[in-house]
This record gives structure tokens, C-alpha cells and sequence, in this order.
């Protein structure tokens, strides 16, 4: 199973979002704390539909608790600071997407512990939606795994 973790995620729109798409693709969620919402904002359940029941969700107090917890797991920051395209990994069961809050991404410690992948985009381009970028990211990924527990 591919997981996705969020660092301190700012929009509940973008959470509810991924939860769904994490729903739908067997993929786990982590939501790093601080959250810049409360969970039970109804923008974000708006956007999650019914689907929050459905998603595995694991919370952690802050970074060094996630960090500590999958000391031994493939983590890979997704990022526009990055110089690797996403499509440049090989990816494996149990590796993590790691994505940084909408307003200033992940902060360039975690950036320097961790390979980061990008999605290209145009020169003048700053950044894409958040689940649109987790979604983008996570498919190659399961692409990769065969589409792995998936229904044909």
C-alpha cells in the first residue's frame, strides 16, 4: 500500500479531497499536526463525501513523531523546489508521499533529509492544487504497483 502524509495542511477543501482519493486507492493518509482547520469543518467533509469513513487517517502530534515512526520507510517529499520529475522514481509498496502545507510547502530541513520529486509545469507557474498534485503523484506511483488490489 502507497501512503501520502500531509505536513501541516492549511486548506480543509485539499484534506477532504485526498482522504477520498486515499479512499478510493487503498492508500493511507497521515496528517502531520498542526492543521490549520479543525476536523470536523464541513468543507472538508463536504469534500471527502462519505469517504472519511472509508479512509485509514493516522494522526500525529508534529513532525518528530511522523519522522520517528517511519524512521525506516521510503519517504519522498513532493515539491516544486525539486529538480526530479515524479516520473523519474521507482516506487515501491509502502512509500510515503510527503506533501507540504498550501501556502509555504515543506521547510527546507525536511527538504534536505528527504529525495524530493516534482510535477513539471511552465516557466511563469508557481504551484498546483494540492489534492491535484497528490492525486497526480499517487497514480504514477500505483501505476508503477500494477494498480495493485485495484478492480479490473
Amino acid at each position: 500500500m502507497l501512503q501520502i502524509a500531509l505536513y501541516q495542511p492549511e486548506i480543509p477543501p485539499n484534506t477532504g479531497n485526498i482522504m477520498r482519493l486515499c479512499a478510493n486507492s487503498g492508500t493511507a493518509l497521515h496528517l502531520i499536526h498542526p492543521l490549520g482547520f479543525v476536523l470536523d469543518d464541513k468543507r472538508m467533509r463536504r469534500a471527502g463525501l462519505d469517504y472519511q469513513d472509508q479512509a485509514v487517517v493516522h494522526h500525529y502530534p508534529d513532525d518528530t513523531a511522523f519522522f520517528a515512526q517511519h524512521q525506516n520507510q521510503r519517504i519522498f517529499c513532493c515539491s516544486t523546489k525539486a529538480t526530479q520529475y515524479y516520473t523519474e522514481v521507482e516506487y515501491q509498496a509502502g512509500d510515503i508521499l510527503l506533501f507540504g502545507p498550501e501556502t509555504r510547502g515543506l521547510p527546507a530541513d525536511i527538504l534536505a533529509r528527504y529525495p524530493a520529486v516534482r510535477i513539471p509545469m511552465l516557466p511563469a507557474s508557481r504551484s498546483l492544487n494540492l489534492s491535484n498534485a497528490a492525486a497526480i503523484i499517487l497514480y504514477e506511483a500505483w501505476r508503477q504497483l500494477a494498480f495493485s488490489g485495484a478492480v479490473r
